[in-house]
């Protein structure tokens, strides 16, 4: 880059956000002028936080998050790497003992004027793009990416492209003939824009960059014009602007204002990703962090990394591959008139040379390498809200540390450790912070294993600010929110399962204003429908409460006054029932039915199962009730051993029997054979009931067949491939005379041919005499007899 001689003022660098480039200049820049004091765009709360950028345990990427008291959930994040400029510039100021301060709108200010913030919503913008976010009510131009015009003027089509070409491949030593000539070259093509496209679409920019003029001002006063700047590259016209005083402090008049709280949280390369959400302009910060700590042959010492991590995945990668991937890229660079190979040479390389062409390990390389999974660290000394010291301390005592990648953890619940690591995980998700999740299928059995997945992401610090006003540690404000939700709840599914949340989180305070709550819902509700979705929760309850030798008495006697009232009002509730109304019904029933298997013996009412039976019996007999839960109830009591086989395939015969509408056989048979349990086999080990099923399919009337397709495909498509073969075999086939005890014999069920096709048969001869080269009419008597006696067992069983 080459530009003017810089003239007499304030040292404005206008710099990229998270730019390794940018940063190597800065550090040139400041080391040459050697400024009297440091002026960083960023929050001015954050002053007081800056000297622990000099910690020794401080290790980026980390990020300010600045939340609003009352409101944790109004967040934003500063994210900062150890390749960005703002980052270079503080551990400069800090190492020269040079007072460093932020200069950018305050925080108090920014979140006070963002309408709905997400949490964890970043309000840095990269390479100098203007804007956070506009003023409420504002009626905003779409906004500009500055480097994308600047890359379309010079010819690129792609701005990584272009900026990598001009600053990041440039001078990476940082020796410059005056360091200063690549921002004043820079600024003078971001006031060209300016003159073109104004505020760039951010009405907010003009706020603040006159809260920045004035500390600009105030910091000259001070300490003359020997003040550096580091500030996004679109303000550095604003800063050099003339304006008066009472104008920018007109602009600020008035501006909304929050009470806030910042602190240094870590931060996550992944999250330095433009894709992630977090709008910090960078796709690739693992390969711009390798930039800005190679001390030279970058190039080659990125190949070595690859190299390192393929050969870790057991991929052959030798020497010669490194070396010939190094050529490769400088040739590409060449070809393509870059003054230095980028990510886009070094990546064609790496997919040509160490992938073999493949995608596949390349996927590798950009996950790990490419954007990489780096987590920063903060000391103990950071602030923080109680809740988050609390878990910190916990964190240590039960060895969990938060890490960046997902793993998985297995807890033994005999175990000391484990238990306690089980309950700060329910604990933490009974306040909405996300760390832990359980394991599809193993998360909620009740039995004396949890497994979990973790994984840390910074968006958690705001979830753990949020779940702060609840209390300051981890026990008490589960405690208080599980309270207040057992007040709040107005289903008494959600009383339930807050029970068993509580028992699982070990929260015994909580227990009895649940349990209370628990007990004036029960009483009160009436539905059917939703006593049959609280009633499962109980029963994971209560063998919660056995594995974790928590009393559970109080529990087991609402449990039984439910399934007693299940009982009675279960059967009218499924008569009159919609398709969608019986299919959610149907969801219940098997939900019921796993909870009284596990109450039985567990409740203080005796006959629980056999009261169960009774109403399972009554659902699969009456005709007014829905063919889907007939069918279920009668598979369920198959397979419980309530109901013979004989009566099953009764059952089974008056359902699909020919006066029965046909969507009613086939909503029969979903709930008989249809779901998880093993439907599939069942009809693969007792033909009487595949023949049955057969039948019926056949004489399903033409016009009626696509009406009822649709259920049927849905029932079948959920067996295993090997079941759906083997039924296709048996379908084939047809009933096995002679076969197991009940199958029909003598007659042949619909759908199945009554005997071998003899015509069918001996048509496939001619082709095998083909296929196998043998010719009947060259042959000589004998040996045309010696062909068709060897040819006719083809032909009997083809």
């Amino acid at each position: 880059m080459t530009g003017a001689a810089p003239t007499a003022g304030p040292l404005l660098l206008g710099i990229r956000h998270h730019g390794p480039g940018s940063a190597r200049a800065v550090r040139a820049a400041l080391d040459a002028a050697g400024p009297r004091a440091v002026l960083i765009e960023g929050p001015p709360e954050g002053d007081a936080l800056l000297p622990l950028a000099a910690d020794e345990r401080m290790r980026p990427p980390v990020a300010l998050l600045a939340h609003a008291v009352d409101d944790p959930g109004r967040a934003a994040f500063w994210p900062l790497a150890e390749f960005s400029p703002e980052w270079v510039a503080i551990r400069w100021a800090l190492r020269h003992d040079v007072p460093v301060r932020f200069i950018d709108l305050p925080a108090a200010h920014s979140l006070a004027m963002t309408d709905s913030p997400a949490p964890g919503a970043d309000h840095d913008h990269d390479r100098g793009r203007v804007g956070d976010g506009d003023a409420p009510g504002a009626v905003a131009a779409p906004p500009i990416d500055p480097i994308g015009v600047l890359a379309e003027a010079a010819g690129y089509d792609d701005p990584e492209r272009w900026w990598e070409d001009v600053v990041e491949h440039r001078a990476p030593d940082g020796r410059l003939v005056d360091p200063r000539a690549p921002f004043a070259a820079l600024g003078e093509a971001m006031t060209a824009l300016r003159e073109v496209y104004g505020d760039g679409g951010h009405p907010r920019d003009a706020v603040r960059e006159a809260y920045m003029r004035i500390q600009l001002r105030s910091a000259r006063k001070e300490f003359g014009d020997d003040v550096g700047v580091v500030c996004g590259a679109w303000h550095v016209p604003a800063l050099g602007a003339r304006t008066t005083v009472t104008a920018d402090r007109a602009l600020l008049k008035g501006l909304p204002k929050v009470k806030t709280e910042l602190t240094w949280v870590p931060w996550t390369h992944r999250r330095l990703a433009r894709h992630s959400g977090y709008g910090a302009g960078i796709d690739s910060p693992g390969w711009y962090g390798h930039l800005f700590g190679a001390p030279d042959r970058p190039i080659e010492r990125w190949m070595t990394k690859v190299a390192g991590l393929l050969r870790d995945e057991d991929r052959f990668v030798s020497s010669a591959h490194v070396i010939e991937a190094v050529r490769l890229a400088g040739t590409l660079a060449a070809l393509r008139g870059r003054p230095l190979a980028g990510l886009s040479e070094t990546t064609d390389a790496i997919r040509a040379v160490m992938c073999e062409g493949s995608d596949v390990p390349l996927a590798l390389v950009q996950d790990r390498l490419i954007v990489g999974e780096t987590l920063g660290e903060v000391p103990d000394t950071a602030p923080a809200v109680p809740l988050q010291r609390d878990l910190a301390r916990l964190q240590r005592s039960l060895r969990l540390k938060p890490e960046s990648l997902e793993r998985e953890l297995e807890l033994d619940l005999r175990k000391d450790t484990d238990a306690a690591r089980s309950r700060l995980l329910h604990r933490l998700r009974l306040l909405a912070v996300g760390w832990g999740e359980p394991a599809a299928g193993r998360g909620s059995t009740g039995t004396f294993r949890e497994s979990w997945r973790l994984r840390w992401e910074p968006e958690l610090y705001v979830q753990v600010a949020e779940a702060g006003i609840w209390g300051t540690t981890v026990l008490t404000a589960a405690t208080a929110k599980a309270e207040s939700e057992a007040v709040s709840a107005t289903a008494l599914a959600e009383v339930t399962a807050l029970a068993e949340r509580c028992l699982l989180a070990e929260l015994p305070d909580a227990l009895p204003v649940v349990m209370r709550a628990l007990a004036d819902r029960a009483a009160l509700d009436a539905d059917v429908g939703q006593l049959a979705d609280a009633l499962p929760a109980l029963a994971r309850t209560l063998r919660y409460g056995d594995v974790r030798s928590t009393d559970t008495a109080a529990l087991g006697e609402v449990a039984a006054g439910l399934a007693e009232r299940i009982c009675v009002g279960l059967p009218p509730a499924c008569t009159g029932l919609d398709a969608d109304g019986a299919a959610e019904l149907r969801r219940k029933v098997d939900g019921v039915h796993t909870a009284i298997g596990l109450l039985a013996g567990a409740v203080p009412a005796d006959g629980l199962r056999e009261r169960w039976t009774v109403v399972l019996h009554k659902l699969a007999a009456r005709d007014t009730v829905a063919g889907v839960i007939r069918g279920r109830a009668a598979r369920l009591l198959l397979d419980e051993g309530r109901l013979e086989e004989d009566d099953a395939a009764r059952l089974m015969g008056l359902a699909l029997s020919p006066g029965t509408p046909p969507a009613d056989g086939a909503a029969w048979i979903e709930g008989f054979v249809g779901g998880a349990g093993g439907g599939g086999m069942l009809l693969v080990h007792d033909e009487r009931l595949l023949g049955l099923v057969d039948a019926w399919l056949a004489g399903v009337p033409s016009d009626t067949f696509t009406d009822v397709l649709p259920l049927l495909r849905r029932t079948f498509s959920a067996y295993e491939p090997g079941v759906r073969r083997t039924l296709g075999e048996l379908a084939r086939r047809g009933p096995a005379t002679g076969g197991p005890a009940g199958t029909v014999t003598g007659t042949t069920a619909p759908g199945f041919g009554p005997a071998l096709d003899e015509e069918r048969a001996e048509a496939v001869v001619p082709v095998l005499r083909l296929l196998l080269g043998l010719d009947a009419e060259d042959a000589e008597g004998g040996d045309a007899d010696a062909v068709d006696n060897a040819i006719e067992p083809l032909g009997a069983t083809g």
